[in-house]
């Protein structure tokens, strides 16, 4: 178990690193004012009328940094700064979030697969490691009881579940970027420096969800060994 808690610490302080990094380009690219003047709001709206997409909605949502697009009501969910500021972080934001939009729209199918997987990703997430532990400790208590084991293998596929979910939302989240990005340089929504802000802040977005896939894959990968070693 230490070599668990080891991995997760390591992982839970690069996250942390990750997550203060984008909080700074954030906080910094929300100090570059638009020359268009245009709010977050504007921004989405345009780039799904551009789009040809007059079925979502772009409504704002409580908090800091809790913008999201929901395909089961279609509606484009920015949070209060992002809804309400005109700058180039906003800019970046709600274009990000349009581009699921675009995604929905033009079934992309990794955002399909996606959707597919929420479900049982929170049923899977929560159980999976309880049942691995579990089996595992039936396992040794019985002395390699086979029902233990299965439980354990059980939990396994529950965790690939989630892990899969995690990997399948890279191409998800970098395709929204780069969706958001090409519509603010081929519209000419953005001056030089607000669109490098932009681009920037978008990096930084996209790899809190690196990290998180990076650390669901090493997870399963060391409850993989513990319960197939013990099978040796």
């Amino acid at each position: 178990m230490l070599g668990y808690y080891i991995l997760i610490g390591g992982i839970a302080l690069v996250s942390w690193l990750v997550s203060r990094q984008l909080q700074s380009k954030f906080d910094h690219y929300s100090k570059v004012a638009l020359r268009n003047g245009m709010s977050g709001a504007e921004i989405a709206e345009k780039m799904l009328s551009d789009h040809g997409i007059y079925d979502v909605k772009v409504i704002s949502t409580p908090g800091r940094l809790t913008d999201h697009y929901n395909p089961a009501d279609k509606t484009v969910n920015l949070s209060e700064a992002v809804y309400n500021q005109r700058n180039a972080a906003a800019a970046a934001v709600a274009a990000h979030e349009c581009g699921h939009a675009v995604q929905h729209a033009k079934a992309y199918s990794w955002l399909t697969m996606r959707s597919q997987l929420v479900p049982l990703v929170g049923i899977s997430s929560t159980l999976s490691q309880w049942l691995i532990m579990g089996g595992l400790i039936l396992g040794i208590a019985a002395k390699g009881l086979s029902f233990g084991y299965i439980i354990a293998v059980i939990g396994l596929i529950m965790m690939g579940i989630a892990t899969a979910f995690s990997l399948i939302t890279l191409p998800v989240e970098y395709d929204a970027s780069n969706r958001a990005l090409a519509w603010l340089k081929n519209k000419n929504m953005l001056g030089q420096e607000e669109y490098a802000g932009a681009e920037d802040a978008l990096k930084w977005a996209a790899r809190t969800y690196l990290v998180a896939a990076i650390g669901a894959v090493a997870s399963m990968l060391y409850w993989a060994m513990q319960v197939f070693g013990r099978r040796e």
